[in-house]
């Protein structure tokens, strides 16, 4: 390896890890950012949090890697350019070309990578990240008390406090309803009353414990098989029993109760796999076959499975269409009363309506599957397309760190954030256009590289003829040209000396 090519990698290197790190913060930031109300009060571990964060993280790269890219050459070059050592290489007769080779070797590895990366390890971080995801948001909040508010959420109770404690334990004024599984046909069954208390769990957060001081229990006892002493009895029936309450005073009490129904069960994976961000080329074609296949069956079986909603026979010549023959001349021609007029009528309609029925939920259906089937090849043309954006991006930020010659955090982020937002936006276009059946999936998935290897090409070209595109002097000088070429087309005084 020559010292011009390590010079340049060395000058890369730094860049590109610093903002691959940064990129995947920011994208992870965003991703949690977004689900945040999932997470508050949900009282997990840090080792759920930890998988969590490190899948997402998994997702992102397949993302950052482009803009990691562009921003990273972009600065390799512009640092060359702002301290004059591009200008040294051209002068030892080196050109942009041979020196962005390095860099492009590198750019087709991580390409190879990025490809690599989005076939096999994103469906497993997606369809790992996504379940526990699933599994949070179905998890119930932590148990929040709050002051002067009944709180209903831990089954079996209905729990207000007049005040809490610094400590978060320690309650004052707590009145507790105990509900038994008769509760929701005769109401509270135990009534706590306590002058304070305290709630704190045990047992690695399984077990609530709740501790009264200073209280009365008010307990209903229905006998007479429950039934409670305000229903009134038919007549010439026995009354009911008399409801009997029992009021107990104690100094302390203490209640345990479970707290499973708040701890985080895991689903089975398999009900996501289902989604095409959860699989690999190998699945996205073997999924888009299959669509395909029910759809051309679909296709293939409407005529035949239409003749159903048909009530006369017909014959079929080699060409599928109706024949006419003499039994429908004579039925035509035959009088008919008008009752007969009005069931033929009838039936016609309803046959009609059938009909109608039958093709509008086919065309439905098909609809559908060409969706579907859409889906899934567009996922599998954005393996190759999100890795190729690595190379296409380098193939921008190097020519333009080249022509921009500036190097640092400054007008390379503006300029990489820039194309990277065009990128996201052709990647968006291209992908609605498909859905919207506009384009082909090919067409609507390779659009955004399309249009920015075009673009990264006559970048290379202004950079081999050292073009300063970016210089805000030569659009200064070509808008005076252009005033005084008007000034002397009409006749009046030039704005510039000749």
């Amino acid at each position: 390896m020559k010292k011009l090519d390590k010079l340049i990698l060395m000058s890369f290197w730094g860049p590109f890890l610093v903002t691959m790190s940064v990129v995947v913060f920011i994208f992870l930031m965003k991703i949690m950012i977004f689900y945040i109300d999932d997470f508050v009060s949900k009282d997990l571990g840090i080792w759920d949090y930890s998988r969590l964060f490190f899948f997402f993280s998994l997702i992102t790269v397949p993302t950052a890697l482009p803009l990691a890219m562009l921003l990273s050459s972009l600065m390799a070059f512009g640092n060359l350019g702002e301290f004059f050592e591009l200008t040294a290489i051209k002068s030892a007769g080196i050109s942009v070309v041979r020196a962005m080779a390095p860099l492009f070797i590198v750019a087709v590895a991580i390409s190879i990578f990025s490809f690599y990366f989005n076939d096999r390890i994103s469906p497993w971080a997606n369809l790992k990240g996504y379940s526990l995801l699933y599994d949070i948001k179905t998890t119930k909040a932590t148990l929040k008390i709050k002051e002067g508010i009944f709180y209903n959420d831990l089954p079996g109770y209905s729990i207000k406090v007049d005040k809490k404690m610094a400590d978060a334990q320690s309650m004052k004024g707590m009145v507790i309803y105990k509900h038994d599984n008769r509760s929701y046909e005769h109401g509270n069954t135990t009534i706590i009353l306590a002058d304070s208390g305290k709630m704190y769990t045990i047992n690695e957060n399984s077990n609530l414990v709740i501790e009264l001081f200073n209280g009365t229990m008010y307990t209903e006892d229905n006998d007479n098989g429950g039934r409670p002493a305000y229903i009134v009895s038919p007549v010439g029936q026995a009354p009911p029993a008399h409801t009997k309450f029992t009021r107990n005073i104690f100094d302390h009490y203490k209640l345990v109760e479970s707290l499973s129904s708040f701890g985080m069960k895991r689903t089975d994976e398999g009900q996501f796999k289902y989604h095409e961000f959860m699989k690999n080329i190998n699945d996205l074609n073997h999924t888009s076959d299959s669509i395909r296949t029910s759809y051309n069956e679909t296709k293939k079986n409407l005529l035949p499975n239409s003749q159903q909603y048909f009530s006369y026979n017909y014959k079929q010549g080699t060409d599928k269409k109706l024949k006419s023959g003499v039994w429908i001349d004579s039925l035509l021609n035959k009088p008919l009363s008008d009752s007969l007029k009005k069931e033929i009528l009838t039936n016609a309609k309803s046959s009609a309506a059938s009909m109608q029925s039958y093709v509008k939920s086919n065309a439905d259906y098909l609809q559908a599957k060409i969706k579907d089937a859409s889906k899934y090849e567009l996922e599998k043309h954005h393996k190759y397309t999100q890795a190729l954006s690595c190379l296409v991006m380098f193939l921008i930020g190097a020519p333009l760190g080249a022509i921009i010659k500036k190097g640092g955090f400054g007008v390379p982020v503006l300029v990489s954030v820039l194309f990277f937002i065009l990128l996201y936006v052709l990647i968006n276009q291209g992908d609605k256009w498909v859905k919207e059946g506009l384009v082909i999936v090919p067409v609507g998935a390779w659009l955004a590289n399309t249009v920015l290897f075009l673009a990264g090409m006559y970048f290379i070209d202004r950079a081999r003829s050292d073009s300063r595109l970016f210089d805000k002097d030569v659009y200064q000088m070509r808008i005076k040209r252009i005033k005084s070429f008007i000034a002397s087309r009409f006749g009046k005084t030039p704005l510039i000396n000749s």
